[in-house]
């Protein structure tokens, strides 16, 4: 009987033993238990990517280039299936996208007897307009390509912008003044007398006019890097009351004036939730449009690319070196302020050229998903995009439509292409 009691005292004192161990391997234990440590963090995912980059261009090199006798400086797609371009000396050409591939050519028109210095077409695609430094500027019917208003105006214009959505009863444009921060608004097919002057809105000239016809918002853009939004003829130029914030310092819109910087281009997604710039910094900057909250900085600056080339090598240094002596003297002449930046047609992607090419990005993923154009030696500054089918067909097809197997629907293929001016070229690009 006591040799019974001894063999479970001795047990219990083992048991004992081990249990202080443990204790002790949980004190030696340093930050969280290893079940504890943090899950890895789901990669993001776009769903439909690869149907939404099968309608968008993917070839290396440019298939076909057109003509002017002078540098191109200003391009731009409608939603009518044209092509505007226009060149240094003042001449705008008409193109149209072709059924099956390709453009042809439609009209040429001398507009202006100095530089152009901005162009814009309307939302519906049906109205276009050029400013130029002979103080004039030239309305035209898209669709039947043809000059149909004249405007005298007075000053020396720097951009310009049709600020009027499809269905509004007077066609209004916006029209800044190169020197200083009056903005103008005219009736488009009406006489030389302004509709409405901002005159006290910005202080600084002039980078940007961009309308966001989703919510009838005019967004503009001075060289200090202030930012306005503002609304049309329709709510009496006041500021918008549909968007996220009152007072700006709630929004991140102070971030070009904050680091000394102004934006060149503004894009808006084609749900216009969305705003793309580009910033004279070399910096492009994704904006939620409501809440003017900042979403996504990609720095596409010249101290980054030469890392990225340290790094890992993107081209042969001969030609590195001669694409950053080009870029030098785009930053020389002020180029940058010609560079664009263009959402896809799902809102999803954003285009724009830098020294490596055309670069795509996945806003979603914030992933650069293809680089265009990188063996070619030109330098992409300005860039648009066609996408869908050219109106000989009956409707665009829908995602739905693309991603599914339906042969009947086999021969609706869209004709993606991506029109571009390059550094000091009399051509564009497709």
């Amino acid at each position: 009987m006591a040799e019974v009691e001894n063999s479970l005292e001795l047990k219990r004192k083992a048991d004992d033993v081990q249990d202080e161990d443990g204790n002790d391997e949980s004190a030696d234990w340093v930050g969280p238990m290893p079940n504890e440590a943090s899950k890895t963090k789901k990669r993001r995912v776009l769903e439909y990517e690869r149907v939404y980059l099968d309608n968008l261009p993917s070839a290396a090199m440019y298939e076909r280039s057109y003509m002017h006798r002078d540098v191109i400086t200003h391009l731009v797609c409608s939603k009518t299936d044209f092509i505007l371009t226009a060149s240094q000396d003042g001449h705008v050409k008409f193109w149209k996208k072709k059924e099956n591939e390709g453009i042809e050519f439609v009209k040429h028109f001398r507009c202006h007897l100095g530089v152009i210095e901005s162009i814009a077409v309307s939302a519906e695609g049906a109205l276009f307009c050029s400013v130029g430094d002979d103080q004039a500027m030239k309305v035209f019917d898209v669709v039947n390509f043809d000059m149909i208003n004249m405007l005298k105006l007075g000053f020396q214009p720097g951009q310009c912008e049709w600020i009027y959505n499809p269905g509004d009863a007077i066609c209004t444009v916006a029209c800044s003044e190169k020197s200083t921060g009056k903005i103008f608004v005219y009736d488009g097919r009406g006489s030389n007398d302004p509709l409405h002057v901002f005159d006290k809105m910005h202080s600084s000239p002039l980078s940007q006019i961009c309308l966001n016809a989703k919510f009838r918002v005019i967004v503009s853009a001075d060289k200090a890097g202030m930012l306005e939004y503002w609304t049309g003829l329709r709510n009496e130029f006041k500021f918008p009351k549909h968007v996220g914030w009152v007072y700006k310092t709630d929004t991140d819109l102070y971030e070009f004036a904050k680091h000394k910087t102004y934006p060149t281009s503004l894009a808006f997604s084609p749900d216009g939730k969305k705003m793309a710039t580009i910033a004279s910094d070399r910096k492009v900057r994704i904006f939620r449009f409501l809440t003017g909250k900042l979403m996504r900085v990609f720095d596409e600056s010249l101290t980054m690319f030469t890392e990225l080339q340290q790094m890992r090598q993107q081209l042969p240094d001969m030609e590195f070196g001669r694409r950053m002596a080009v870029e030098r003297e785009l930053e020389k002449v002020d180029g940058i302020r010609l560079t664009n930046i263009i959402f896809d047609e799902t809102g999803h992607f954003v285009l724009y050229g830098t020294m490596l090419g055309i670069k795509v990005i996945n806003v979603e993923t914030n992933r650069c998903v293809r680089i265009l154009g990188k063996q070619e030696n030109i330098r992409v500054v300005q860039l648009c995009l066609f996408q869908g089918v050219a109106k000989d067909m009956t409707v665009a097809p829908t995602v739905e439509m693309k991603a599914s197997d339906n042969p009947a629907l086999q021969n609706v293929e869209p004709d993606p292409t991506i029109f571009c001016t390059a550094f000091k070229k009399n051509r564009f690009y497709m």
